[in-house]
């Protein structure tokens, strides 16, 4: 079984919000997916290590393995693909956490191209075609996949830095 970008996108989303019992149709509902695609995701998280399952629809993500996985390997899975300037949704350090700590000249900062975007710059491929959308309408998604944008397409400071605020947003030292 071959992990899919989307398997990342829901591995943030239940993170973000541990303490929320998701069922598959609402977690589709809130990343713009079916209930099937989350469920088939479920399945190949579950299968790679990522996530454990606790029950019948009752699963979680492996925190440690989770920022394993996107500190060292998204990056190679799944690169950053730039493109060119457009009005999108912020990310990488272009967004909060790290908005505030790196310094970037107006219109620099990349972007995820969509039509309620709040600013212009370079374009950057988002890790799943819904993830602006859902990062939109949730913070603490876009923060972590800010984060994993960094990782995907920053360089050594910026990928040093996402990669110990990633660690404080899984609080990957819990257990899963």
């Amino acid at each position: 079984m071959e992990l899919r970008p989307q398997d990342l996108l829901v591995l943030f989303k239940v993170a973000a919000h541990s303490q929320q019992r998701w069922t598959y149709a609402g977690l589709g509902e809130a990343l713009s997916m079916s209930a099937s695609e989350v469920h088939a995701s479920v399945k190949r998280t579950v299968a790679a290590g990522l996530a454990v399952m606790r029950g019948r629809g009752d699963w979680s993500p492996v925190r440690p393995a989770l920022l394993e996985f996107a500190v060292h390997g998204v990056r190679y899975v799944w690169p950053a693909v730039a493109g060119p300037v457009k009005r999108g949704v912020p990310t990488a350090f272009g967004s909060e956490p790290l908005a505030g700590r790196l310094m970037a000249a107006s219109g620099e900062a990349p972007v995820w191209a969509h039509p309620q975007g709040s600013a212009r710059g370079p374009s950057l491929s988002p890790i799943y075609r819904t993830a602006p959308q859902a990062a939109l309408a949730d913070p603490a998604l876009h923060r972590l996949l800010a984060l994993q944008d960094s990782l995907r397409m920053g360089r050594a400071r910026e990928r040093t830095l996402a990669a110990e605020l990633l660690e404080k947003e899984l609080g990957a030292g819990n257990a899963a």
